[in-house]
């Protein structure tokens, strides 16, 4: 079997729907099935310097990565997409899938464009669509207005949660499948012997809270010590925040954007890993990634977050209060025993429910079953 997993953002910048294409690709490469990922790309040159307004990732995509041309940023869901519409991308697409005789098509966000509209149009094969987004989602208004009968073409919908499904089923009406994004286990854990730091995964979007967290750190670094390691955020863009709050900040490391393998280090290094998240946020990848490593999570309470964190893993604060947020940060770093086993029982929420493992075995199933049911596409 032959997967193409289509993505029409940029493998260029680290997103969350990137992240989840690249660990689906290797989870079903565990189980036999060849994967191709076709996505945008943003290589260094004058052209990403021009659209966008940093870099991205500056090493080749691997071999199992087909680019299928640049992005542009684009507000959608408060946050900032990097999205395909380049009319070019259109052909390079056919010309990919003539070539490359994909048996399955998994479509991330099928109604944007272009690479997944292509899909739609265009596939001869069964398609898969995963909804990921929560809220709003203007994009998703213009989608359901411009294409939006074209979903009916999907042969089955995944959405990451509730709230996802949620989303999506009032922009394009259906039956949707809940299969949550899934989350990398490292072999080995050590849940006590962590170093006094608190860890922030997310971009630079107001929505991820960032200038919570910020004013509720003075008061947590001078009752703890601990420091906190500031994850994919740009760091300009980090330290124009801070000059913009006035604040006097110390104990913090503005790491940027780094390697998968790096993050999987500082969170197993950590002792907490916060997500002040104001909302928008349809699952939290952050979090199960968090919990795989046995770090506890201190996130708000916010639907997309509700449904992962329970008590026994972590706590869940009010959306923008720094003060509930600084108490939950501090309360947790003083009682080691606690924050152990919250690491513990983390651990095993993500063996049980977030293993890739699992999830590409009801992928597998999923796209044998559509294999086995009789085809009747017509390109428009």
């Amino acid at each position: 079997m032959k997967v193409g997993i289509i993505v029409p953002y940029s493998w260029s910048y680290h997103g969350g729907v990137v992240e989840h294409a690249e660990q689906q690709a290797r989870a079903l490469g565990q189980l036999g099935i060849e994967t191709r990922i076709i996505v945008g790309h943003d290589p260094p040159g004058p052209l990403t310097r021009m659209l966008h307004m940093r870099l991205g990732r500056q090493e080749h995509p691997p071999a199992d990565v087909i680019p299928i041309g640049h992005t542009v940023v684009v507000p959608n869901n408060g946050s900032l997409a990097n999205v395909i519409v380049s009319p070019a991308a259109l052909f390079r697409f056919r010309r990919i899938l003539a070539k490359e005789a994909f048996d399955i098509l998994h479509l991330h966000e099928p109604a944007m464009p272009i690479p997944c509209v292509a899909a739609l149009a265009v596939s001869q094969v069964p398609l898969v669509g995963t909804f990921h987004a929560s809220g709003a989602v203007p994009l998703h208004g213009i989608a359901r207005r411009l294409f939006g009968s074209m979903l009916e073409r999907l042969d089955a919908r995944i959405a990451v949660s509730s709230v996802a499904r949620e989303t999506a089923q009032k922009f394009f009406p259906g039956n949707y499948e809940i299969v949550p994004n899934g989350t990398p286990l490292p072999p080995e854990v050590d849940i006590g012997n962590r170093s006094n730091q608190v860890v922030f995964v997310g971009r630079h979007d107001r929505r991820k809270g960032l200038q919570v967290l910020f004013r509720a750190w003075p008061r947590v670094r001078a009752l703890t010590g601990a420091r906190l390691r500031v994850i994919g955020a740009d760091p300009l863009d980090v330290g124009r925040l801070k000059a913009r709050l006035g604040l006097q900040l110390d104990g913090i490391d503005l790491l940027g954007s780094i390697s998968d393998r790096a993050l999987t280090q500082e969170l197993l290094a950590a002792k907490i890993l916060v997500a002040p998240s104001l909302g928008n946020e349809s699952f939290g990848m952050v979090l199960t990634r968090a919990f795989g490593c046995a770090t506890p999570v201190i996130a708000t309470d916010i639907p997309g977050y509700r449904t992962i964190v329970s008590p026994e893993a972590g706590r869940l604060v009010t959306a923008g209060d720094a003060e509930l947020l600084a108490d939950a940060v501090i309360e947790m770093l003083a009682d080691e025993r606690r924050r152990a086993a919250c690491g513990a029982k983390a651990r095993e929420l993500a063996q049980q429910r977030y293993s890739w493992e699992q999830i590409a075995q009801r992928l597998a199933v999923l796209y044998e079953r559509l294999l086995h049911v009789p085809q009747n596409k017509e390109a428009d």
